[in-house]
């Protein structure tokens, strides 16, 4: 049996990362009809409330119980900020990658920045894993900076690796290792 993440909910500054209930739902579909978040993300478009269910009641427990990863809801002031995850999940080398999206009534506060350090932290710490990656698409400079500011360190540029509703994408590899966290005196 592959090992797996625990239930468990995760603090960074005034964020909460939890798991999603579905009562959710009605902000995450407002959250993934935004234009910005089309733009950038693999989503079905229109998305739609049957989408969220899925998202919040099948997806998310999957990547959980299947050890492949785990997603969490970023609550912000008691409202819903975002989604961020860890996924491609690498139990035997350690590493796996965390990807994120923010709603548009959140953005430009840090949510995606500190979320990801948090998980990212989590993960190393609690869990020994040894590398965590992050690509934020080549034009998508909101993104970059998130990462950056996580203290994640770029790597370049992995070329149409990514797949989205208006085709294939250049994504800059951006990645967070232990010693990372010595240098930022997070150890």
């Amino acid at each position: 049996m592959a090992p797996t993440f625990p239930e468990t909910t995760l603090t960074a500054g005034d964020l909460t990362l939890r798991a999603f209930s579905q009562s959710d739902a009605d902000e995450v579909v407002s959250a993934c009809q935004d234009p910005e978040t089309l733009r950038w993300l693999p989503l079905p478009c229109p998305y739609t409330r049957a989408d969220a269910e899925w998202f919040i009641g099948t997806f998310g427990p999957t990547q959980r119980d299947s050890g492949d990863g785990v997603v969490f809801a970023i609550e912000s002031a008691g409202r819903l900020a975002g989604a961020i995850d860890l996924k491609r999940v690498n139990w035997v080398t350690k590493v796996a990658e965390v990807g994120y999206w923010v709603a548009p009534w959140a953005r430009g506060r840090g949510v995606a920045s500190d979320a990801a350090r948090a998980l990212s932290l989590w993960a190393i710490r609690d869990h020994g894993f040894e590398r965590v990656e992050l690509f934020a698409a080549t034009g998508n400079a909101g993104s970059q900076r998130a990462a950056e500011k996580a203290g994640f360190v770029r790597e370049g540029v992995a070329r149409n690796v990514s797949r989205v509703n208006g085709g294939r994408m250049d994504m800059v590899l951006f990645s967070l290792v232990p010693n990372d966290l010595l240098t930022s005196g997070d150890s």
